[in-house]
């Protein structure tokens, strides 16, 4: 069944036999029936990213990042989550689109979504993509494709941004970015000068401009948790 809301920041599951959900570790907050968990380990590779191998290191070092401890809940029952206090956000996916989401914003899953960490590629350059990463906007993100439903986490709750006609580019601070959907194409852009390096600039030197067609999700804050 897909994910419900409780409330803005608790969400419900509810089980059934030969089902699973898959959720943050740590995050559940209490449950009915007849339910065991059991680690769980995120799949996939990173695609690979032009003129990398020189901070293949970093690179590995910030994909081994990108993971995020996960559980899987299985049985027959509800089993409800939350993180911190955290918003909640539910976006159902029709099978046609892939979410690509930070693995700190993830919360929770339908255990039959397929799961893989890729690299985000930088029209700026590895220069771009390395300054985006320091921010807090990782090179490798997490894609989850299929049908079913995901519930995300935002500091203070999340605004959906439409990417088309209408705006054809949407330009997000990475700090604020949670997750898009659908043909969204990602520049990671920098543009650092003299000022910023002396703490002096306006504090929006790092962006992420969005361009395509699809839906950007920005928290109300630009807190990292």
């Amino acid at each position: 069944m897909p994910l419900e809301l409780v409330n803005s920041k608790v969400v419900k599951s509810v089980l059934a036999p030969n089902q699973n959900v898959l959720a943050r570790r740590g995050s559940m907050l209490y449950y009915t029936g007849d339910v065991r968990f059991v680690p769980h380990s995120m799949g996939g590779s990173a695609g690979a990213m032009p003129g990398m191998s020189g901070v293949a290191g970093m690179a590995g070092r910030m994909m081994a990042g990108e993971h995020v401890a996960m559980m899987a809940a299985e049985g027959q029952g509800e089993v409800f989550y939350g993180h911190a206090g955290l918003y909640v956000e539910i976006i159902h996916l029709d099978g046609s689109s892939m979410l690509t989401v930070e693995a700190d914003r993830l919360l929770v899953h339908d255990g039959y979504l397929q799961s893989s960490i890729v690299a985000l590629t930088s029209q700026g350059g590895v220069r771009g993509a390395v300054r985006g990463a320091m921010t807090g906007q990782g090179l490798f993100t997490t894609q989850l494709t299929g049908q079913g439903s995901v519930a995300v986490l935002s500091h203070g709750g999340a605004t959906p941004l439409q990417v088309g006609p209408d705006h054809p580019q949407v330009v997000v601070d990475p700090q604020a970015y949670v997750c898009h959907i659908g043909n969204i194409n990602v520049e990671i852009s920098a543009n650092v000068g003299w000022r910023d390096a002396v703490g002096k600039g306006s504090g929006e030197a790092i962006q992420l401009k969005m361009t395509g067609m699809g839906t950007v999700w920005v928290q109300a804050s630009e807190q990292k948790f």
